[in-house]
């Protein structure tokens, strides 16, 4: 005689809403969700606290928040997004990719080197705080208008040390 299924075993079928959350939770977390969401808000918390007050400069932000400032300023449109297929944990990061034309974009993340992938969503975090970056929808993410302003005044040779850890590749590569 077969042993019955054990109890504490669920089936496919008999799913429970919680099942169906968590679920969905796992997909956001390997999206990224929880950090994009966090970023959003403080685009969001910046246009609502101080979108007067923006008499904003370079002056206080880290190297690489002024690197993807320059990367931008061209086109202005930024994404966070992870390789969720890479196979090494390094290459899988949330990175700050920066379109440098409608073909071109530069990606600040080094697998080899997992702290500059971090130091530059640190120093995105930064723009995000400042009002120099907006959240538009999902991973996409702009300067703002203050941020093309700002992003103009830097002197891109302060800051080529930093766009030279970033890998820049064309929409076929």
């Amino acid at each position: 005689m077969d042993d019955p299924e054990p109890k504490s075993a669920r089936s496919v079928k008999n799913l429970q809403p919680v099942d169906h959350y968590l679920h969905g939770s796992w997909e956001a977390l390997g999206a990224g969700a929880p950090i994009l969401v966090a970023l959003a808000q403080l685009c969001s918390q910046a246009m609502v606290d101080h979108p007067a007050a923006n008499a904003h400069t370079a002056e206080g932000l880290s190297p690489e928040a002024l690197a993807i400032l320059v990367a931008a300023r061209g086109r202005g449109v930024i994404e966070v997004k992870a390789v969720n297929t890479a196979f090494d944990p390094a290459a899988r990061m949330l990175a700050v990719y920066v379109e440098l034309s409608d073909t071109d974009t530069i990606a600040f993340r080094d697998p080899e080197a997992p702290e500059v992938t971090v130091s530059f969503l640190e120093g995105f975090r930064q723009l995000c705080r400042a009002g120099l970056v907006m959240h538009h929808i999902h991973r996409d993410f702009s300067l703002t208008h203050l941020g093309f302003r700002v992003a103009r005044e830097i002197d891109s040779e302060k800051v080529q040390p930093w766009l030279d850890k970033g890998t820049e590749f064309g929409l076929h590569d």
